[in-house]
Parts: C-alpha cells; sequence; structure tokens
C-alpha cells in the first residue's frame, strides 16, 4: 500500500510547488497592458487585412497606444472608425480621404494577346516566373486572380481578362496592391475619377505591338493639362491624384484610350459588360 501512497504524495508535493513558482513567477514578470488596447481593438472592425499595415487588428491598436500609430490607418474602418479610436485615445482626429484601388493596366479581350499558352499552376505569381507572364505585354494584367482571392470584400473581380474594381465594395485595404507580382494596382483617393490604365514601360513603337490600348507617350495629356497633373514617366502617364481636378481633358485628347474616366453614376455590371465602361 505504502509503495502506491508515496507516489502519490510526491507527485502532490512537486505539483503544489510547481505552483507556486508559477504564481511568483506570474507576479514577478506580469507586464501591465493598457486597457485602451483592448478596447481599440474591439472598436476595429476586425477583417485582419494587413491594410494599416500592421498584423491586424490588435497589433494595430497595440501600435497606436505604444508607437503612436495613425488613427486613420484603417481603410475598412473609415472615417467612423478613426472617430472612435480618437475618443478612445482622447484624441481629435483630422479628416481624412477614403483610398480605393484601381488597376493600371486597360488590356481587356482583343486589346491584347497571349504569347504562350500557359498550362502550370493557375495564379498570377506562377505565371509572371515563367519568361514574366505570358502575354505579350509582360507589364499588364496576367488575369488568374491573385487580387480576387486575396480580396475580403469582393471587391475585384477578373473581367475580360484583366481585374476590375468595383468602387462601391472596395474599402481600400491594399490586399490586392500586395500580391499583384506586376504592381499594376495602387490605392488613390476614392474622389479621384481620372487614371491611367496602363503601365507599360517600353517605347510607343512596341507598345503598339503589344497592347491596342497601351500608352505611347505621346505627351498630348500633358500638354492638355491646365493643372500640371499628368505627365510622361518611363514611357507612360503617371497622374498626381493630389492635383488632378478630374476634368477629363487628358482622356479627350488620348489617342489609344489609355486613359479612364469613371461614370459617375452607379451602373450595374453584368458579365458581358466591358470593365471600363462598367464603373461607378
Amino acid at each position: 500500500m505504502s509503495s502506491i501512497i508515496f507516489p502519490v504524495l510526491l507527485v502532490c508535493i512537486v505539483g503544489i510547488i510547481a505552483g507556486i513558482m508559477l504564481t511568483i513567477a506570474a507576479k514577478v514578470m506580469y507586464v501591465p497592458v493598457d486597457e485602451r488596447v483592448e478596447k481599440l481593438t474591439d472598436a476595429l472592425p476586425g477583417a485582419n487585412c494587413g491594410g494599416c499595415g500592421f498584423a491586424g487588428c490588435s497589433d494595430y491598436a497595440s501600435a497606436i497606444v505604444n508607437s503612436g500609430a495613425s488613427l486613420t490607418a484603417c481603410a475598412v474602418g473609415g472615417a467612423s472608425c478613426a472617430e472612435t479610436l480618437g475618443s478612445i485615445m482622447g484624441i481629435e482626429v483630422g479628416s481624412a480621404d477614403p483610398q480605393v484601388a484601381i488597376v493600371r493596366c486597360g488590356g481587356y479581350g482583343e486589346k491584347t494577346h497571349k504569347i504562350l499558352d500557359y498550362k502550370g499552376v493557375p495564379t498570377c505569381k506562377a505565371n509572371k516566373s515563367i519568361y514574366s507572364g505570358d502575354g505579350a505585354c509582360m507589364y499588364g494584367c496576367i488575369g488568374l486572380g491573385d487580387c480576387t482571392r486575396a480580396c475580403q470584400f469582393d471587391a475585384i473581380r477578373v473581367l475580360n481578362g484583366v481585374a476590375w474594381v468595383d468602387r462601391n465594395n472596395c474599402t481600400g485595404c491594399g490586399a490586392c496592391a500586395r500580391v499583384c507580382p506586376n504592381d499594376l494596382i495602387t490605392l488613390v483617393p476614392k474622389k479621384n475619377t481620372v487614371y491611367v490604365a496602363c503601365s507599360n514601360c517600353d517605347k510607343g513603337a512596341q507598345t503598339r505591338k503589344q497592347c491596342t490600348a497601351g500608352c505611347i507617350a505621346c505627351r498630348k495629356c500633358e500638354k492638355a493639362c491646365k493643372f500640371d497633373s499628368i505627365h510622361v514617366e518611363n514611357n507612360h502617364a503617371v497622374i498626381n491624384p493630389e492635383t488632378c481636378k478630374n476634368c477629363g481633358m487628358c482622356v479627350k485628347v488620348c489617342p489609344d484610350s489609355s486613359i479612364i474616366k469613371l461614370a459617375k453614376k452607379k451602373i450595374v455590371v453584368k458579365k458581358d459588360v466591358t470593365p471600363d465602361t462598367a464603373t461607378a
């Protein structure tokens, strides 16, 4: 009988000692947590999309408290969320323009063509690793939907071979931009309705062979703009969203329709609609 009792007592004693040691360690090593971190985390939308630049909502909340991170970095929550965060921190939040993603490629349908019959892993990243993609334009949208799979808000899809953004659903989190291997997707203020749908860096003659909607760097847009908001860089036009007035003069003079002005009214997108006309 004693052969059984002794081991049991020994285990109990060891357990008690371990419990005491853990309790002491917990007290000694305790790191106080600012209750504001929990309140901020609860106030955030919980999407954990990483659009703020942090690993998730809790990490962002911690950065606000401990590092003074911007209160307007959450694109998903928007202005109302920023105001709530500000009230928790006791800080007045300035207004920030909501962001939206744009795709700098207009090579829809027959405007461009494929030069390879790709049969590999159906992702843009994998396709890009094979001779810089299977399209005639190595700078264009590969169209295999890495961006659509990254988006948590059903705000981007591939139509006629090119990614298209639904501005009504886009939160500006930037998840799609981070996974695009050609860096075609970027964020601009939602108020901007004019953008260049081309990122081709080749000279005009070569661009014409690759895509009929490609920018040929003719600089007509530069001359037409009265606000010095558009310039040709790396053989394609680039708009400064901070100074652009959305007047559309650059759109009117572009010979290849590589500059797009989005429609103001909401348009319901159908499967057979060309993306550059189905915008809101």
